[in-house]
């Protein structure tokens, strides 16, 4: 099954969900390890709906993020990376 761009985002509001619930509750690997699979997750959206293709499957957020038109600080690349 494909997923599409518009799901994409609504999995990555869901992690981000549960990431807050982690975080809350202590469990911070788990927290910091949603937090990851939300930005890869809307990066992922961003991309098909610039593409009109599914995303690379690949979990690099600098490159997934080098794949859009979106534009950020030199800080907040390194944060991906």
């Amino acid at each position: 099954m494909a997923i599409n761009a518009e799901e994409w985002i609504r999995q990555s509001d869901y992690d981000m969900d549960t990431a807050e619930y982690m975080l809350a509750g202590g469990r911070y690997f788990y927290a910091v390890f949603l937090c990851h699979l939300a930005i890869e997750k809307a990066l992922k959206g961003i991309i098909q709906k610039k593409t009109g293709q599914p995303p690379p499957k690949s979990h690099d957020l600098s490159y997934l993020f080098s794949l859009t038109s979106l534009k950020t600080s030199g800080e907040t690349l390194e944060y991906l990376a």
